[in-house]
């Protein structure tokens, strides 16, 4: 049976929850075994990460790459099989520009099946690598 908009909501929230607070288990117990996370070719984390433990690879390679302070979630909606959400991602430097983006949740069988973020400016993201890459040099 598919989600409904609600739930679909909901599991958005708590799979951001569980990511956040660092709960890798129940993370990959909210998606399938097929799943994946495709970043795009124009950031520094670029490429596909599979499998339950790849929001984990993927986490672990985006906080080696930016100081990342705060993810501000505006809002989330849904509709047939997904879910997206609007947000900001801010970095320690107050001198740089957040991120904005979406991320597209795809859903089946009650779990995440993919996730796809949308950046509006991949060059914010690209300024803040840049920005760690000379702080740790």
């Amino acid at each position: 049976m598919a989600m409904t908009s609600e739930e679909m909501i909901r599991f958005v929230d708590d799979l951001y929850d569980a990511t956040g607070t660092g709960d890798w288990d129940r993370a990959a117990s909210m998606l399938t075994d097929d799943f994946f996370v495709s970043e795009a070719d124009t950031l520094p984390m670029a490429g596909v990460y599979r499998g339950k433990n790849a929001l984990h690879e993927l986490f672990v390679t985006v906080m080696g790459t930016v100081d990342v302070v705060a993810l501000e979630r505006e809002q989330t909606v849904a509709s047939g099989d997904c879910a997206i959400t609007i947000l900001q991602m801010r970095f320690a430097d107050p001198d740089l520009a957040p991120a904005q983006l979406l991320e597209m949740f795809r859903f089946r069988d009650g779990k995440c099946c993919e996730i796809k973020p949308y950046y509006f400016n991949s060059a914010t993201f690209v300024a803040a690598a840049e920005a760690k890459r000379r702080q740790t040099a």
